[in-house]
């Protein structure tokens, strides 16, 4: 029987939130190209590494605006710099959760877990678009990158979130979409689970989450055996 980790961590853009209203907004500027919303998401997370190895620190929206003008001018269409943020920075705070996500991490709270969001979306960002899906009430603490000026996953972000949680990295759990994200947690000696959204893998080169199922419910119903 697995022991439960002290405290859970959760990824929010798209582990927690859909992203649906973020794509849709995306994609009606970019003509409605499909291949170039997912290219500008990859675009968004390869330049939060670039910042983060370079030392330098802007906001998730600011880059995920940027981005989409990298993205728009390569194929011919102009978005302002104005524009570009209005559309990241204004639906990335207002998501709504996943059909099954409230249920769940009512299920936990009422387990007796610690309930913690980790996100490379800004402080600001984070409270408001929990507030606005209505989860506030699940969590303990929400935890941005913008206090330690580095995305996930740099193993700085996990060394730091443990730390102001107070618990070992072997006592927490990340529970995440992305495949570089449990990848990252993983390599900071974190345990992980994987929720397996549509159009998400896991790394194959970096160790296998504990757990791999494609809804945060059935992440839920694994952790509540753990004794």
């Amino acid at each position: 029987m697995k022991t439960r980790p002290k405290v859970l961590f959760f990824d929010v853009n798209e582990t927690l939130l859909d992203l649906k209203p973020l794509k849709k907004e995306v994609k009606y500027v970019l003509n409605g190209q499909d291949h170039l919303l997912s290219l500008w998401f990859t675009t968004l997370l390869q330049y939060s590494l670039v910042v983060s190895a370079s030392g330098q620190y802007k906001s998730f929206g600011q880059i995920g605006a940027a981005a989409l003008q990298m993205v728009a001018a390569n194929n011919d269409i102009t978005i302002t710099e104005e524009n570009a943020r209005h559309i990241v920075v204004n639906a990335l705070q207002d998501l709504p959760p996943h059909s099954e996500v409230k249920n769940a991490l009512n299920t936990l709270k009422n387990e007796g877990f610690t309930l913690v969001a980790l996100t490379n979306s800004n402080d600001e960002s984070l409270k408001t678009k929990i507030k606005n899906a209505g989860l506030a009430q699940y969590f303990d603490d929400l935890l941005s990158i913008e206090s330690v000026g580095k995305f996930k996953p740099f193993t700085e972000v996990y060394n730091w979130a443990s730390n102001k949680m107070n618990v070992k990295p072997e006592d927490c759990m990340l529970i995440a979409a992305h495949g570089w994200d449990v990848a990252g947690a993983l390599w900071a000696d974190w345990r992980a689970a994987f929720i397996s959204r549509p159009g998400q893998q896991q790394f194959p080169l970096a160790p296998e989450t504990e757990i791999n199922e494609n809804d945060l419910q059935k992440v839920v119903d694994i952790l509540v055996t753990y004794k």
